[in-house]
């Protein structure tokens, strides 16, 4: 009898094995990758992962996948998403660990790297959201003390050798699908950010969330102060992007993962501005950096909801004409 149940259970293993060895892996039409999440994924305070889980995994069972920082969901549609970890080694790691886990099929997949950063008053507001049109490392380079070069020169200079890492341009064509499908789209705003922008003199930092696109720098240090923001223009203009407008921690590093597997004409960067690069006239870069109770910037809640309310129609478009876009971004008609 023990051979008999031995011989039965090597043989239902056996099975089971050869069953998952068998199981297609999951057809990835979108991917959201987010970059961090304050509590839990649903019904506490939202970080930049839950508006997304909860639109689109709620009911959805999670698949850890090795070396990747947070668990992998996905819904019967073949959106997923996943916590990616902040800065540029977290979150490209995350990114590579999942793109070559074999329980996913990413060969004809979009991706949309979605999350809060900072904006330059001159540019941008508390809530705006922003598709980004070039991704630059702000990194890759060389940097000196200001003291160290000539009076008012920049103090970086490019390094060469990296420039296929140092600079991404996203596919105008998607962009301009992105922009498209979420301009109507109604941004959510609060009293302190109202309140907060009034504090700027400039119109742009005064005026009401909007959906706007340029160029995301990505660097892991959160850098603050107009002088560090016009250098973040100057290497812009350098590289011949279009205006910086958002300063983040991730995008550039994780498309350059993405690129090297399966290419950069799929690839979004989403990032909601929760605050300004710098201070208002009247205080300093360190007060700004270290601010007292009461005089943060507010609006963070509405931010994250605004990066969904943004990002959600590009998806929903994907998926549900999933014919038109599988082979490639289609055209749009006028």
């Amino acid at each position: 009898m023990n051979i008999i149940r031995s011989a039965l259970s090597a043989t239902a293993m056996l099975c089971a094995t050869t069953a998952i060895a068998s199981a297609e892996p999951i057809k990835v039409k979108v991917f959201v990758g987010s970059m961090f999440e304050i509590g839990e994924n649903s019904g506490d305070r939202a970080g930049e992962y839950q508006n997304w889980y909860e639109r689109y995994w709620q009911d959805t069972k999670p698949h850890e996948v090795k070396g990747a920082f947070r668990p992998v969901h996905c819904n019967d549609d073949g959106v997923c998403g996943s916590v990616l970890g902040m800065g540029k080694v977290n979150s490209s790691a995350s990114m590579q660990a999942i793109l070559l886990n074999p329980d996913y099929d990413f060969s004809e997949a979009y991706f949309i790297l979605s999350g809060v950063a900072g904006t330059p008053p001159s540019r941008g507001t508390i809530g705006d959201v922003s598709w980004g049109t070039w991704l630059v490392d702000y990194d890759l380079g060389h940097r000196w003390a200001p003291e160290e070069g000539e009076p008012g020169a920049p103090v970086f200079m490019p390094r060469k050798g990296y420039e296929a890492y140092r600079l991404f341009e996203l596919n105008p064509a998607l962009v301009d699908w992105a922009v498209e499908l979420s301009k109507d789209v109604e941004l959510q705003d609060s009293e302190s950010a109202r309140n907060y922008r009034m504090r700027y003199p400039d119109a742009s930092a005064q005026a009401a969330p909007s959906v706007k696109t340029g160029t995301h720098m990505t660097g892991d240090t959160f850098f603050h102060g107009p002088g560090l923001s016009n250098e973040a223009q100057y290497m812009a203009k350098l590289y011949g992007a279009d205006d910086y407008l958002i300063t983040e921690m991730e995008a550039a590093a994780i498309a350059l993962v993405i690129n090297r597997t399966h290419g950069i004409d799929r690839v979004m960067s989403l990032r909601g501005a929760v605050n300004f690069d710098q201070g208002n006239p009247k205080e300093t870069t360190l007060q700004h950096l270290d601010p007292a109770p009461g005089e943060t910037a507010g609006g963070f809640a509405e931010t994250v909801a605004n990066i969904t309310a943004v990002g959600a129609p590009l998806v929903d478009t994907i998926v549900a004409n999933w014919g038109d876009w599988r082979t490639g971004v289609p055209a749009r008609s006028k």
